[in-house]
């Protein structure tokens, strides 16, 4: 006998009060009579107390397959069944039906609790098979695609169980991440204990490495294939080096990136402090081997400067410039430092800075918007059915409403850097200045399995307040900057101050629409 769980919730072949109507069975049993085929177009028994055949033409392709114990409704046209099944029958055939009946119900209460209410085969599991079942269970619950990437996900536990050898931790870490392989979702991965230990350090504020954010290139335009530079952290080992956004790592260690993921290559960039590591880098036409040392960062996430404008007396213009290079745990409470500091010494403006920030925390991006919005949707999340989730606001958070502000992003600007200025520029809370940003629009959550291992999954994309999808596309700005603009705070104050620098930007400009 071989019984298949549904995702349906429709039970087949039960009576009432008998069965959980929450169970979904199919069921083939096979003895070793041969079957002999009913052709039918409808089939109804239950409630048919008619002994007069009914039928239906429009329905030619349904087949019974029958046997002394059962029949098994089929199409040969190979689509799905639906609506209820009448057929042409004799009395006989009622008869050996409502026997089979008896013996299915029976059967069922038996087999399909342990087949059909859990998410584990009927034989027995190791400890190993269990690994994988939760990471199974966790793709299954959160994934974004719920048609895993258009195959049986349920078909592709039962295979693997049966055919994926698990022997050991690394053989069933093998199998977890050739299970995501068919999701096709670069973003979505499986961690080892070491690696996601090394994640979550990184989003609460320290991290040893060179200094580095790193993503996939944006499109196949000719350039080397690789990974691209999103970022280098201002002071950092990389950025010393003269490495910029949109360079390109080639190898790592004489390892070429061409077939490492983002996250295989991150791990190969942090390690012991002290420690050093070669890039191969690509940049524009010149190729260069580096050598850097890795050092540990604590990383504060803003930096902020009061600058004041030629003027008369008190009216001097004075704006508050914020840089925010990271959102890791302390980025929202940092901003909001940074505010209430500057609104303190009377600042008229605000610049918020987001260029080369790749992103981080997703709560800690909505909590920053949430500072300058008074009211309205800051992000709307959504899933293949459409829009799931809005995050808005209504102004109980704000410190920062009135002033006017100016929104600085670049191709380095990805993720929840993306989310706060979609959402400052789709609420005409701000303009936004710089170049078109990366254009990562999917939402990834992090999940911890039970032996320290754990999963980067893809939950969710999302949409600015205006529904703009901006994956692979990005937050198109209101306005350019000079391209040779700076990236401190301190050389910004002056492209402010003097009109005769190259960088020079017109403060009564800046804030205007």
């Amino acid at each position: 006998m071989e019984v298949l769980a549904s995702s349906s919730l429709s039970p087949i072949f039960t009576k009432p009060n008998k069965i959980n109507p929450n169970f979904s069975i199919q069921v083939k049993l096979w003895v070793t009579q041969p079957p002999k085929i009913v052709k039918a177009s409808n089939f109804s028994y239950a409630r048919n107390r008619s002994n007069k055949p009914r039928s239906n033409a429009r329905n030619p392709g349904l087949v019974l397959v029958c046997n002394r114990f059962l029949c098994v409704t089929e199409r040969n046209d190979h689509r799905k069944l639906s609506g209820k099944v009448m057929m042409k029958s004799s009395v006989n055939f009622r008869q050996n039906l409502s026997a089979a009946l008896v013996r299915l119900v029976s059967v069922l209460l038996v087999s399909s609790i342990s087949v059909v209410t859990t998410d584990s085969p009927a034989w027995g599991l190791t400890e190993e098979n269990l690994l994988f079942l939760e990471a199974w269970r966790t793709i299954d619950r959160a994934y974004i695609d719920k048609t895993f990437n258009g195959q049986s996900w349920f078909r592709y536990r039962e295979t693997a169980l049966r055919n994926e050898p698990m022997n050991t931790r690394e053989e069933t870490y093998m199998a977890i991440k050739k299970m995501l392989a068919t999701l096709d979702d670069p973003f979505t991965r499986f961690l080892e204990p070491g690696k996601f230990k090394s994640l979550r350090s990184g989003t609460q504020g320290a991290v040893t490495g060179v200094g580095l954010s790193i993503g996939y290139p944006a499109a196949s335009d000719g350039s080397p294939a690789g990974l691209v530079v999103i970022s280098a952290s201002p002071g950092g080992p990389a950025n010393r080096m003269g490495i910029s956004p949109g360079d390109i790592i080639l190898g790592i260690d004489n390892t070429t990136t061409e077939t490492l993921t983002i996250y295989d290559a991150a791990q190969m960039l942090q390690g012991a402090e002290g420690s050093t590591v070669e890039l191969a880098i690509r940049s524009g036409p010149e190729t260069r081997l580096l050598t850097l040392t890795r050092e540990r960062v604590s990383v504060n996430p803003v930096k902020s400067r009061l600058c004041e404008l030629p003027g008369s007396g008190s009216n001097s213009p004075k704006i508050g410039y914020i840089k925010l290079t990271t959102f890791n745990q302390n980025a929202s409470s940092a901003v909001r430092k940074a505010i209430e500091t500057l609104r303190g010494n009377n600042v008229n403006a605000f610049v918020l800075d987001l260029r080369d920030n790749s992103g981080g925390s997703f709560p800690e991006g909505i909590e920053i918007a949430k500072f300058w919005l008074d009211k309205g949707v800051i992000v709307y999340i959504c899933d293949s059915r459409g829009v799931r989730d809005i995050y808005d606001t209504d102004g109980s958070n704000a410190i920062a409403t009135s002033e006017p502000l100016a929104v600085l992003v670049n191709k380095g600007t990805a993720s929840a850097s993306e989310i706060l200025a979609g959402a400052l520029k789709d609420n005409k809370r701000a303009l936004v200045y710089g170049e078109p940003t990366y254009g990562k629009g999917k939402i990834q959550s992090v999940f911890e399995l039970s032996d320290g291992s754990g999963l980067a999954v893809t939950v969710a994309r999302y949409e600015t307040p205006a529904h703009t999808d901006i994956d692979k596309v990005g937050v198109t700005p209101d306005h350019p900057l000079p391209k040779s603009f700076p990236k401190d705070e301190e050389a910004f104050c002056g492209c402010l101050k003097d009109p005769t620098a190259a960088c020079y930007l017109n403060q009564g400009l800046l804030f205007s629409r």
